[in-house]
């Protein structure tokens, strides 16, 4: 049952994160695509990892570090709005999960087709 309520804690601080991002006012995460992917939580809310992804990689490593420097903020946001009794730090990591998925799409759709006579 602990687990059930650590998944809803994740999706909560997802949504929440997700939606503090648009009023970050450091120019290295305003000027940037960011989509938080997931959140995972340690059982004793002491940390929570936050996996983000960018739309433009060229502006990855500034904007992590922009994050980094706004941790602190968005931590104090996400306390409020969430009212739990120990808001996690924030630990930030890039996810690029959507780059390898959209380069194995690539590679699939560029597979050779064959002629496939055993199959008639």
């Amino acid at each position: 049952m602990a687990s059930n309520r650590i998944n809803r804690i994740n999706e909560e601080m997802q949504k929440s994160i997700a939606g503090k991002l648009r009023s970050v006012k450091d120019p290295r995460v305003a000027g940037t695509m960011i989509s938080v992917t997931r959140v995972e939580t340690t059982p004793d809310l002491r940390y929570a990892k936050v996996y983000v992804s960018f739309l433009e990689e060229s502006k990855a490593k500034d904007a992590m570090k922009g994050l980094q420097s706004a941790g602190g903020w968005l931590r104090r946001e996400v306390g409020n709005e969430l009212k739990l009794r120990y808001t996690p730090e924030l630990v930030w990591a890039l996810d690029d999960s959507i780059t390898y998925g959209a380069k194995m799409l690539e590679i699939i759709n560029n597979l050779p087709y064959g002629n496939h006579d055993d199959e008639e």
